[in-house]
């Protein structure tokens, strides 16, 4: 007996999961730039669970209806989540304009003879001598916030506050967008590229995907403070076996 309202809770199930996804239709759309053809990346549909690839041309095929989240996520274009509305639906070509990520180069000058002037042997007081704001030798980080559980390191959690109290005035920004941001760039900067490549054995080009991913996640912003890093790390190897799950379609 409870073989069979198992089987039956599983084709219950199947069907309401085929139901929502037969509600849905092909979106045919386009990703664009000013200055750069895009070609790859990904775009994935969270409330759909599937995502598709970029192709020649900047143009994709996902299975999508109105209200539903799609996240796009490449090398050369800066992660964007859109939520899909009755008017892009119904466009022919649904076109997505993206941001390049910025990876200029500093200009380095190397100078093949470096000539050092000794100091006089009255040189000591210069030795002695302290930053006027600082009184540890070290010059204090005063253009960023910390709460100095790394000495000079910087505050996600007050950064993101003191961000989101400047965005709050323009009413064209989202609150989730910012947190978005935060929790992307909080998770990039505390995890080594290790961690993505081996623990989570994601692509460098599914890294940005699966971060946008986890942040679209309420969980996610429970654990923007240091002391939460375990917590974090144990948040995202459960949402990378979601992530692995997720259907890939290719045109």
């Amino acid at each position: 007996m409870k073989n069979n309202l198992g089987i039956l809770f599983v084709c219950l199930f199947c069907q309401i999961v085929l139901g929502q996804n037969n509600s849905r239709k092909p979106l045919h759309g386009q990703v664009v730039n000013d200055f750069l053809a895009i070609e790859s990346g990904y775009i994935m549909n969270v409330n759909a669970n599937v995502r598709t690839f970029i192709g020649v041309g900047g143009l994709f095929d996902i299975l999508a209806r109105p209200k539903d989240t799609l996240l796009f996520s490449g090398l050369a274009f800066q992660s964007k989540k859109i939520v899909l509305t009755e008017k892009d639906c119904a466009e022919i070509l649904f076109k997505v304009k993206l941001d390049l990520v910025n990876n200029e180069l500093k200009e380095v000058v190397v100078h093949k003879e470096l000539k050092v002037k000794s100091l006089d042997q009255n040189s000591q007081h210069y030795v002695d001598m302290q930053f006027e704001d600082d009184k540890q030798s070290t010059a204090k980080n005063t253009a960023m916030y910390s709460d100095q559980t790394i000495k000079y390191g910087t505050d996600f959690v007050r950064i993101f506050k003191d961000v989101k109290k400047l965005l709050s005035k323009k009413e064209d920004v989202q609150e989730d967008v910012v947190s978005d941001i935060a929790f992307v760039e909080y998770a990039k900067d505390n995890f080594t590229p290790d961690f993505y490549s081996k623990t989570l054995a994601l692509k460098p080009d599914e890294i940005e995907l699966f971060l946008m991913y986890c942040s679209n996640d309420a969980e996610s912003k429970k654990y923007l403070k240091p002391d939460d890093k375990f917590q974090l790390m144990d948040f995202m190897v459960n949402k990378n076996k979601e992530f692995k799950k997720i259907a890939v379609s290719q045109k």
